[in-house]
């Protein structure tokens, strides 16, 4: 084996420690999930009233991410991360103490705030200061951390259902109703991600921007056991010009901005209207309308993070090896046959008095089998695969503008998705899945005609690569 020049240790502690962003994240998805069905029986919601507050969080993302970028430049990386946690722990208070459906609303807003700001960090940081041949790797632990907080989140949830007795809304713990626990485990993983970034060194590549050269070789000499004055200037060239980045950079001459940045907020955006989140929000939802007890439905739910989880080490593994695209294509035609399966099982089964379909044992079985395989896709591809592009596809000179617009649009897209899930769900679980496996096979030809291999290339040569991606 050939002898590297880093120390992977250091750069895995780095990279692990910007992806706890993406915990928060995941650990917020699967908390409305558990709550969900005790935020409408508490506040009288209808189903489209519920997929307000469930996705209202993620408004609040998108206005996060889109100045991420901006607050990225002005006070680097690590001050921002700082920002995302404080927010994130007010917001896990007040959701779990709101005075009414406005104020939840509101806390939920801040919340997914700060989870959008963390959403454009963690690839940002990561790209920044992993080298090129592990950088993959590292890019994937963003989604490894959302994988592992929508576990853990299934986890507790259930934990505490089961000592409160089994019903979120109506059995108490300690004297405060299960569901308000569930949003108050949300503090703990806030403040860890702070106290982890307030130790973070800022990025080497932000330390350059504003001028301080011998802080940046001080850091990346944390990373990289050879001289590193060739790359601090390196990174120097690569940045040159008379103003910081900004918004405008990002402007072209077809449809208002350049080529590669419509092919990030298209990525982005197909990432989430293949239905994933749809299925971490409501799961239990959707299993207890087709039969299943609500413990029936935690216990199947924690399967699915399960699998969610030990497929996003998958890609850890594969992405470096394999490449990006190549996993795209693999999963995009894996979520393409199981969206199918689901939609027939669910489209042809019998209807109920509430209009929810019924599925006897064979076809309940397929369901949750086509169901798992359609996540153990898109965990080990189009859910980390996407973070990793996001990351490194953009050059030096507008990665944080750019990035932030990609991300601000993913979070767009996955608040369409989660607010019309749950009227779509109503008029059929069906018609609910056709939408998804459409936009999954749309995204073949996409991903074969406009992504570009970026395996291995180094971040101040992306620009090399030509027309981009």
């Amino acid at each position: 084996m050939a002898a590297t020049n880093y120390r992977t240790g250091r750069v895995v502690a780095l990279a692990s420690t910007a992806a706890l962003g993406g915990f928060l994240f995941g650990f917020d998805s699967a908390v409305i999930n558990g709550a969900s069905s005790a935020i409408k029986a508490t506040f009288g919601l209808s189903s489209f009233a519920l997929g307000v507050v469930v996705s209202i969080a993620l408004i609040g993302s998108a206005v996060g991410a889109w100045f991420a970028g901006y607050l990225a430049e002005r006070f680097g990386r690590r001050k921002v991360m700082l920002v995302a946690a404080a927010m994130f722990m007010l917001s896990a208070f007040g959701q779990a103490f709101p005075l009414g459906i406005y104020d939840l609303c509101l806390w939920r807003l801040i919340g997914g705030a700060g989870i959008g700001v963390a959403s454009v960090m963690a690839p940002m940081y990561i790209a920044e200061i992993a080298p090129a041949q592990l950088r993959g790797r590292m890019g994937s632990l963003q989604q490894f951390a959302i994988v592992i907080g929508i576990f853990a989140t299934g986890l507790t949830n259930y934990l505490i259902l089961d000592a409160a007795g089994g019903d979120s809304l109506n059995d108490w713990l300690f004297g405060i109703p299960a569901w308000r626990w569930m949003f108050l485990t949300m503090v703990i993983p806030a403040l860890v991600y702070g106290f982890f970034a307030w130790r973070l060194p800022e990025s080497p590549r932000y330390l350059v921007e504003v001028g301080k050269y011998d802080e940046a070789a001080a850091v990346l000499s944390q990373i990289y056991t050879d001289d590193v004055s060739a790359r601090v200037e390196d990174i120097r060239v690569s940045m040159q010009g008379e103003h910081k980045p900004r918004m405008s950079d990002l402007r072209g001459k077809r449809f208002g901005l350049l080529p590669l940045v419509w092919i990030g907020i298209i990525l982005s955006s197909l990432q989430q209207f293949v239905g994933i989140n749809a299925v971490f929000y409501y799961s239990n939802i959707i299993w207890e309308a087709v039969g299943f007890s609500q413990d029936q439905a935690f216990q199947t739910s924690l399967i699915t993070t399960g699998v969610n989880v030990a497929f996003t080490v998958v890609a850890i593994m594969l992405v470096d090896r394999v490449g990006r695209k190549p996993l795209l294509l693999v999963g995009s035609f894996g979520m393409v046959a199981m969206l199918g399966t689901l939609t027939y099982v669910f489209g042809t089964a019998p209807i109920n008095s509430s209009g929810q379909p019924v599925l006897d044992s064979g076809s309940g079985l397929v369901a949750m089998l086509a169901f798992n395989i359609y996540v153990a896709f898109f965990a080990a591809t189009w859910g980390p695969v996407i973070w990793v592009l996001l990351g490194e596809m953009f050059p030096n000179r507008i990665r944080a503008a750019a990035l932030a617009l990609a991300a601000a649009a993913q979070w767009i897209a996955n608040f369409l998705v989660s607010t019309a899930f749950p009227p779509l769900a109503d008029i059929s679980l069906g018609l609910a899945y056709s939408v998804f496996t459409v936009f999954a096979l749309l995204s073949i030809p996409f991903v074969i005609r406009h992504v570009r291999e970026t395996k291995g290339v180094e971040l101040e040569d992306m620009a090399s690569l030509g027309r981009p991606l």
